[in-house]
């Protein structure tokens, strides 16, 4: 394939969707993102982002701060750019759990669960482009549910890229404060203060200072708060997010047993973390890629000076960069 020469931002042509998921009464906002002039689409170059266990899809991958998002970055390389919210999160709906007090259910959005949305969204872009598979980028929790659906499905992905990687590991989640043994609710709420305090947790001190450039919190925490207007409309405005991850994480994650093999993956894939991640340390990343044995070709990049939020940070074009890079090269193993 030729090289692609970036194309500037505002040629850029988006698109939003409401897709219908694979049970009734649930749909997923989808948005696109590519050049004006793409006129033909391929698997090599089609990417679909999903989220974490928090926070939506577009406030991470499409706010654009100084001028350009990781959305606007890789469309403008040529790409056909998808980014989908799972059920409870973002624009998609959110089941009818979250109108009840939180204790009135248990835990909803599971990770298979989770993985059926994916699958809806993945459907979806390859039947509207008529191709038969694409590179899948996930964050946090989202590379749980990139990775378990590639395992299953290694047919319809290209390439899997997984940014902090969850893994097998017993430390506590700053979004789950409680004892392991206390019962969780249907979903629970994140104030703007929580957001900065879980984001900035493992920072040294003496790196405090322009690790987010100035206006950029802000600018995501006003954005993310107000994708869930009841949250929102509460005192203080609060995001609300589904408790199916935390109890995952209890009843596997943290006690040593994996949902799903890595082995099982065989499509080229990239793991990439920031050394200042509290929430998936770099420790998980090593487990992981150990058991990534059956990857056509896997690569483990540790980024310094950034958290787990390094994607809206000043070293966030390394990030880019890197996956970027990953994403356009076509390599294969000699022979």
């Amino acid at each position: 394939m030729t090289a692609f020469t970036p194309v500037p931002i505002d040629s850029l042509q988006t698109e939003e969707f409401m897709i219908p998921a694979s049970d009734a009464g649930i749909r997923l906002y989808l948005r696109n993102k590519r050049p004006k002039s793409l006129a033909q689409y391929s698997a090599q170059r089609t990417l679909l982002f999903v989220h974490g266990a928090t926070y939506p899809a577009e406030t991470a991958f499409d706010l654009r701060l100084n001028g350009l998002s990781w959305m606007d970055f890789i469309a403008s390389h040529g790409y056909d750019v998808y980014l989908v919210d799972v059920r409870g999160y973002g624009r998609s709906t959110r089941p009818p759990q979250m109108d009840a007090a939180p204790q009135a259910n248990l835990p909803i959005v599971r990770a298979p669960t989770a993985i059926q949305d994916v699958g809806s969204a993945v459907d979806f872009i390859l039947q509207r482009r008529g191709i038969d598979s694409l590179n899948l980028l996930g964050w946090s929790w989202g590379t749980t549910l990139m990775g378990w659906y590639t395992a299953q499905h290694n047919a319809k992905v290209e390439k899997l890229v997984l940014y902090a990687p969850q893994w097998i590991g017993d430390n506590r989640l700053m979004i789950d404060p409680g004892h392991p043994e206390q019962p969780l609710g249907a979903w629970r709420c994140v104030t703007r203060e929580q957001m900065r305090e879980r984001w900035l947790a493992k920072v040294p001190p003496d790196k405090l200072s322009g690790l987010i450039p100035d206006g950029w919190f802000d600018a995501w925490a006003d954005a993310t708060l107000a994708t869930d207007p009841a949250g929102a409309a509460l005192n203080p405005p609060q995001l609300r997010a589904p408790n199916g991850v935390v109890q995952d994480r209890r009843e596997f994650w943290a006690a040593g047993k994996p949902q799903y093999d890595p082995a099982d993956i065989q499509v080229p894939t990239l793991l990439v973390h920031a050394e200042w991640d509290v929430d998936l340390p770099s420790t998980m990343m090593q487990g992981y890629f150990a058991r990534l044995v059956n990857a056509r070709y896997r690569r483990m990049v540790e980024i310094g000076e950034g958290t787990h939020t390094i994607l809206m940070e000043r070293n966030r074009m390394q990030l880019f960069r890197t996956v970027q890079q990953f994403l356009d090269e076509r390599f294969e193993p000699e022979a």
